[in-house]
């Protein structure tokens, strides 16, 4: 059962809460060339209308921190809010000090203790990247990757386990390096004035297993809010489901605050769908609403005919174009359920379950396909135009119990 820690620090990234007992946050991050500032644009938008609450940007170099200010502008005269975050390695100090416009129109700034500068330098980079967070009152996520590691905390725990009776393994030193990484700066940001309310933390790492050990403890360390996400999921199927795997599992115990899914897109794969997996796993476990669910068979040997995989097909498209609208109109529409069924064995059942249904005829049976309205039988449909039927009948549904 889902339990959000309701006393973990609350840290707003622009008008976004992340953390304590708020909704779990869905964020994305733009593959574009940030100094591309016309097309980071539409696609930051692309990635908000699809519903992520909060989008990140890569932040490298001089034209791209030039570009910031242009791209939230843009944002802005589209009517488009969302925040937008600053992802920030190596340079980010000299980059926030040297585009100030940067820095004031990004809503939080992102580093990585493993590489926020190195040697000597490091210290005082850190420290000047928490002076200007500190100054424009703006939170930051550090956030740790196994990839990266601080590799001067690194040597000293591989020193300091080799002395032990029971070393760790490797595996398990690593975990350990990352949770006392990222702990470690965000004491240190605290020290240099930062306030707690304006830290937020994530440990990532490309292992199901590894990332649900390392949020258990995290959860149990501390009270800044914690950003969930496998870094490198993979493509395809590999990426969504390892995905899942790790975030269900800590999602129903409730740690996490922020979620991404990084996937790797697949040739003409569209951006958002990194969104639309985050918000399905948050909606399959209960914990939020984004859209209409539908439910459908996956047929069998009585369901020969495609017609059923075309129709649940169309009305999820159908759903998905109409939610944007939806949203502002019919608000409640979100937690609809609608079945499409394609046989008498379940199809009258599950239909008679959801808020409205269709049971279509199987192979071989009567050419009928009757349409249930909150457990009740409404309409019966016959001949060539099922689908604009059924399509019809649920914008009326809508129409009359969502406005």
């Amino acid at each position: 059962m889902n339990n959000k820690c309701a006393n973990r620090n609350t840290v707003w990234v622009g008008d976004v809460p992340v953390g304590a007992a708020h909704p779990v946050v869905v964020q994305s991050m733009t593959n574009t060339d940030t100094a591309d500032a016309k097309g980071t644009a539409q696609q930051i938008y692309e990635l908000h209308q699809a519903g992520s609450q909060i989008v990140r940007i890569t932040v490298n170099n001089e034209p791209s921190a030039a570009a910031v200010a242009e791209i939230i502008d843009r944002l802005g005269a589209a009517g488009c809010t969302v925040p937008v975050v600053g992802d920030f390695h190596y340079n980010g100090h000299r980059l926030l000090q040297d585009y100030p416009a940067c820095a004031e129109k990004l809503a939080k700034y992102r580093i990585n203790p493993g590489n926020v500068g190195f040697g000597r330098h490091k210290d005082q980079q850190f420290a000047e990247i928490i002076e200007i967070a500190k100054d424009l009152q703006k939170p930051i996520r550090i956030g740790g990757n196994w990839g990266s590691l601080d590799q001067k905390l690194m040597a000293k725990l591989m020193d300091e386990n080799a002395m032990q009776a029971e070393p760790l393994s490797s595996q398990a030193l690593i975990e350990k390096a990352l949770i006392e990484s990222v702990l470690s700066s965000a004491a240190k940001a605290e020290e240099l004035g930062l306030a707690a309310d304006k830290i937020i933390i994530s440990c990532k790492v490309s292992g199901v297993q590894s990332l649900i050990r390392i949020y258990q403890q995290l959860q149990e360390l501390c009270l800044y809010p914690l950003h969930l996400g496998l870094t490198e999921a993979g493509m395809g199927h590999k990426g969504v489901v390892a995905s899942t795997a790790a975030l269900a599992v800590l999602l129903q115990q409730g740690i996490g605050d922020t979620i991404r899914v990084s996937l790797t897109p697949e040739p003409g794969q569209a951006r958002t769908d990194e969104v639309k997996v985050a918000q399905q796993i948050l909606q399959s476990l209960g914990l939020q609403s984004f859209k209409p669910e539908v439910t459908a068979c996956p047929g069998c040997g009585r369901t020969t005919s495609s017609f059923f995989q075309e129709l649940a097909q169309q009305v999820t498209q159908h759903m998905d174009k109409k939610m944007p609208q939806w949203q502002l109109t019919h608000p409640g529409v979100k937690d609809m359920n609608v079945a499409v069924m394609g046989c008498i064995v379940n199809g009258p059942g599950e239909s008679k379950h959801a808020d409205i249904g269709i049971s279509l005829p199987g192979t071989g049976e009567a050419p009928t396909a009757p349409v249930f309205i909150r457990g009740e039988k409404a309409y019966t449909l016959k001949g060539d135009n099922i689908a604009q039927q059924f399509v019809a009948i649920l914008d009326e549904f809508v129409e009359t119990h969502y406005s």
